[in-house]
C-alpha cells in the first residue's frame, strides 16, 4: 500500500455505555506511542465510526464495549466496513467481553480482543505489529 507517516486509530465506544476511562487511557497511550487518535466520545452508533474512520483515513478502530452488545456491535461495524469497501481498516477491542465470545468475534473478522487486565504497553505493542501488516503477515 506504501502508506506512510504515524498509524491512524480511531477509538470510538458504540452503544449505550456511557463508561470512557478506559477507551480515554488507551487513546493516550497510543497517541504518546506516535499514533494519531481520533477519539469519537460516548455513544457513537457504528455508522458514526465507520464514517468517522473513512473520512479520517484510519489504519484501525479501536472499540471499547463495557455494555455486554459486544457481538452485535462489533458485527455491525465490520459489516459496515465490508460494505463501504474498508475492509483494510483493522478493528480490534476490549472491554467487558466474554472468553466464549472472543473466537467468534475472531472469525467475524475482529483483529484483537484485548480484555481486562490488557496493559496498555501490550496494546501498543500489538497495533505497532498488527495495523498496516498485510492480513496473514
Amino acid at each position: 500500500m506504501g502508506v506512510t507517516g504515524p498509524i491512524r486509530v480511531v477509538v470510538a465506544k458504540p452503544g449505550l455505555d456511557g463508561h470512557d476511562r478506559g477507551a480515554k487511557v488507551i487513546a493516550r497511550a497510543l497517541r504518546d506511542a506516535g499514533m494519531e487518535v481520533i477519539y469519537t466520545g460516548l455513544h457513537q452508533t457504528p455508522e458514526q465510526i465507520v464514517d468517522t474512520a473513512i473520512q479520517e483515513d484510519a489504519d484501525a478502530i479501536g472499540l471499547s464495549i463495557l455494555s455486554g452488545a459486544h457481538n452485535t456491535l462489533f458485527a455491525k461495524v465490520i459489516e459496515l466496513l465490508r460494505e463501504r469497501d474498508a475492509e483494510d481498516i483493522k478493528v480490534f477491542g476490549g472491554g467487558i467481553i466474554p472468553e466464549a465470545d472472543i473466537a467468534p468475534l475472531k472469525e467475524l473478522g475482529v483483529a484483537e480482543i484485548f480484555t481486562p487486565g490488557a496493559t496498555t504497553a501490550s496494546i501498543v505493542e500489538w497495533v505497532n505489529a498488527n495495523v498496516r501488516q498485510p492480513t496473514g503477515a
